[in-house]
């Protein structure tokens, strides 16, 4: 091994030799560099051989050959500017990217099934333009047949860097055979081959014998629009008949050259999507890219074939609901050419294409894509309102709020309405400002079907405590006994983790009110108790004791958490903040809440002796404010108890 390492290192002499001659490294600065080339070679004759190992020779290659470009550039300068002649290219230009790509090209014979490595190299090869390109990618396309990127990367290469669309051409349709299921590989050979088309036409349009582009460009057309509108504005001030008529058949000559581009251009369409459908008929966003690119390319009779794709996307999707989505989002964001006519489509006709589509499929989900849609809209004029100062509907014949609201209604009429969908209606008025209408929608689904749902019934719950605080400043008895039964209803059936949120928000409104606070408590101790006591994730225990100590101070608080300590198997989550409770206390002197303290952490250790934190945490306060001797206890019952002893004193604590 150290043989083949000392023949490679003794290979780079000549090239070593004509950095320090030209005095772009020094001697110092080549002997480091051979030191870390050792290292590197070293690491390569290792037999587990490691991706990194290639990954940080090549990074090291790449900043010395860049360090070398660098300083070859300054040398040259100050050459110049003494009046001498431009420096040759010598051996050391070429060496760093031959190493470069001699260890691409060991690390992909060792790692031939690493497609990320094969594309590096490609890219490498791609940016110096060096000529194992071809080489390089008859390899990967040897190993990874299967992989469309692959067949897409080379035929980009060919087409764009080295010219050659018939072999572009023929290794778009080599991969097309061997992945014939890609949709990436069908939407680029056609991309591919209209781009060629257009090349062809643009250089046409260039030599004289043709005019403009195969593809649309929106600002032409409005200007044509415009001019035509007011020829009044372009008249000649004298008639020049003759000119008109030459113009007239020049016109007609490139007319028909582009009409002949734009049937080639369209037989290629057709022919791609054929054989696109063909392979998969069942992939809804190949047909939306295909028209994508149909849209973007001004192609002959563009109009019909766009009605037979979109035909036959309502005949094989119909029952799908993003078909229905996107049919009606491309219709509103995109505009129809009719001959020299634009027709914008506004949201009525996007509404027309929801409300048909929930005829056809009627479901949560249409229903919610829908919805969406028109929000995503009174979103947009909304920051469009603001951006402006001025908020106008002189683009819509319809309201769309109002819209929103039908469709929630219709969701729900129709009985497609979800726990999601409700929760949306509410909100919908609370943004809207509506919150009376909010609380008595709220009142009306928690009583129907969804009485279950407990979102919604968190949603109702704040919305009757943010009626009851808008009310009046001080709440009567009767809202606050309304609000309290409505929070027994669900809180008593439902777990406690499920509702969080809940819980909070009602020990935040009754913190004032003891009566209703107490019974809150009474209310978690039946909750916990019926959960097993463990309230592990969200702890209402740590919660309750947290509002006590606010409001009461340490004793209360003590006591509370000793309620809560007594239910049967309590959490672990409850006894941690009790503890963290005490500590901090002690921390200040208090002598007695660090026998409080150790209490704790005896009782939590009787159920949670293999809880390794809990043993650290106890160790840890110990040696902080208790003695060596109470440290060294705790540290060698812990060794005696824990199953796993090495994750103890692999500790950074003890």
């Amino acid at each position: 091994m150290a043989d083949v390492v000392q023949y490679r290192l003794e290979r780079m002499i000549t090239e070593l030799d004509d950095l320090e001659r030209r005095g772009l490294f020094s001697r110092l600065e080549i002997a480091e560099i051979v030191k870390q080339r050792r290292k590197f070679e070293y690491r390569l004759k290792r037999p587990s051989l490691l991706k990194s190992d290639f990954e940080a020779y090549i990074d090291y290659e790449k900043k010395i050959d860049a360090l070398r470009l660098l300083r070859k550039k300054a040398v040259a300068r100050e050459m110049k500017e003494k009046g001498n002649k431009k420096m040759k290219k010598s051996v050391s230009d070429f060496a760093g990217v031959s190493r470069i790509l001699e260890i691409y090209r060991l690390a992909t014979n060792r790692f031939k099934g690493d497609i990320e490595l094969w594309f590096r190299y490609l890219e490498f090869c791609r940016e110096r333009k060096n000529g194992r390109m071809k080489k390089v990618l008859a390899q990967v396309i040897r190993f990874h047949p299967k992989v469309p990127g692959v067949w897409i990367y080379a035929a980009a290469w060919e087409f764009d860097q080295n010219l050659n669309v018939n072999a572009a051409r023929a290794l778009m349709q080599s991969g097309l055979r061997t992945c014939p299921t890609s949709e990436d590989l069908w939407v680029e050979y056609l991309r591919m081959e209209l781009t060629y088309l257009n090349k062809l036409k643009v250089r046409k349009a260039i030599l004289g014998e043709d005019e403009g582009a195969l593809v649309r460009d929106q600002r032409n057309t409005d200007e044509k629009k415009w001019k035509d509108e007011n020829k009044e504005l372009f008249m000649a001030l004298e008639d020049k008949k003759e000119d008109d008529e030459a113009s007239n058949v020049q016109n007609g000559e490139s007319q028909k050259k582009l009409d002949l581009f734009r049937e080639q251009g369209l037989s290629i369409l057709r022919t791609v999507y054929s054989g696109a459908v063909e392979a998969l008929p069942s992939n809804f966003g190949l047909r939306t890219q295909f028209m994508e690119i149909l849209e973007a390319t001004d192609l002959a009779h563009s109009e019909e074939i766009r009605n037979e794709i979109l035909d036959e996307m309502k005949r094989d999707f119909s029952k799908e609901p993003e078909y229905w989505d996107w049919l009606a989002r491309h219709n509103f964001k995109s505009t129809l050419v009719t001959g020299e006519e634009i027709i914008p489509f506004r949201l009525d006709k996007a509404i027309q294409v929801y409300e048909e589509a929930i005829k056809v499929l009627p479901s949560a989900m249409m229903f919610d894509l829908y919805i969406s849609f028109l929000r995503d809209n009174i979103a947009h004029k909304n920051v469009e309102a603001k951006s402006s100062g001025l908020f106008s509907t002189s683009d819509y014949t319809v309201d769309p709020i109002s819209h929103v609201l039908m469709a929630y209604e219709k969701a729900e009429s129709m009985g497609c309405i979800t726990e999601d969908l409700a929760c949306q209606h509410i909100s919908f008025y609370l943004q809207l400002g509506r919150l009376e209408e909010a609380r008595k929608l709220a009142e009306k689904l928690c009583s129907g079907k969804l009485s279950d749902a407990v979102d919604l019934w968190v949603l109702r719950l704040t919305i009757e405590m943010r009626c009851v605080t808008n009310r009046t400043g001080s709440p009567s008895k009767a809202d606050l006994l309304a609000v309290f039964e409505l929070l027994k209803s669900i809180l008593t059936r439902t777990g406690v983790w499920k509702v969080e949120r809940l819980w909070l928000s009602a020990l935040k409104f009754f913190s004032n009110q003891r009566h209703y606070f107490d019974k809150l408590v009474e209310l978690s101790l039946v909750s916990l108790t019926k959960d097993g006591g463990n309230d592990d994730g969200f702890s209402l225990s740590s919660a309750i004791v947290n509002f006590v100590l606010q409001k009461d101070g340490i004793q209360r608080a003590r006591d509370m958490y000793k309620r809560y300590l007594a239910l049967p198997h309590p959490g672990l989550a409850i006894y941690k903040s009790c503890i963290q409770l005490e500590a901090n206390l002690a921390s200040a002197g208090d002598r007695d809440c660090l026998l409080e303290a150790r209490k704790l952490y005896e009782s939590a250790l009787a159920t949670y002796d293999q809880d390794v934190s809990l043993w650290q945490n106890y160790y840890s306060m110990e040696i902080k404010m208790g003695t060596s001797e109470t440290a060294n206890a705790v540290y060698w019952r812990a060794r005696k108890l824990l199953k796993d002893n090495a994750v103890l004193l692999s500790s950074a604590c003890l």
